[in-house]
């Protein structure tokens, strides 16, 4: 599921009516809000990896649903990490989410990307590698260290 969050959030909510001209407001919910949605359809679907699930700087956010859910769902960090190698460390730290969606056109530099994917493989992640106009879901191994994408049976 890919939610890209930072669309709805304005204003420190998230307003689930954004794409309504005449929306009346009553549809904007707090951080806490939406990951107790999130939570429900985790509990009555089979969701397996929820991508860009708050803002891309609602850290608290990304830490709680991390920490409530992270063991069996991938929480992915695209808008939040954007490839860049100093938000992963934040990330990390702040243990925000629990997967990377790897973009070598996003941060600029093949070198970024491989340290950024390190980082992430070193945290523990799973790491999906994409570009802006398609992704990959093929597994391969690469010489700088280890599976990139979901590790095979």
């Amino acid at each position: 599921m890919d939610v890209a969050a930072s669309e709805l959030y304005e204003d420190g909510k998230y307003d689930l009516d954004f794409k309504n001209k005449n929306s009346d407001g009553s549809q904007k919910i707090t951080g806490e809000q939406l990951m107790e949605l999130y939570k429900e359809y985790i509990r009555d679907y089979p969701v397996l990896s929820i991508e860009d699930p708050f803002d891309q700087d609602d850290w608290d956010s990304y830490a709680k649903l991390t920490a409530s859910v992270g063991k069996d769902v991938q929480i992915v960090g695209d808008d939040l990490l954007v490839t860049n190698p100093k938000r992963i460390k934040i990330a990390i730290e702040k243990k925000a989410c629990n997967a990377l969606l790897l973009k070598v056109n996003q941060i600029g530099t093949v070198t970024e990307s491989i340290q950024a994917c390190k980082m992430a493989q070193g945290a523990g992640w799973g790491v999906m590698v994409s570009h802006r106009s398609g992704e990959t879901e093929r597994h391969f191994h690469c010489r700088f260290g280890g599976w990139i994408g979901h590790r095979p049976n």
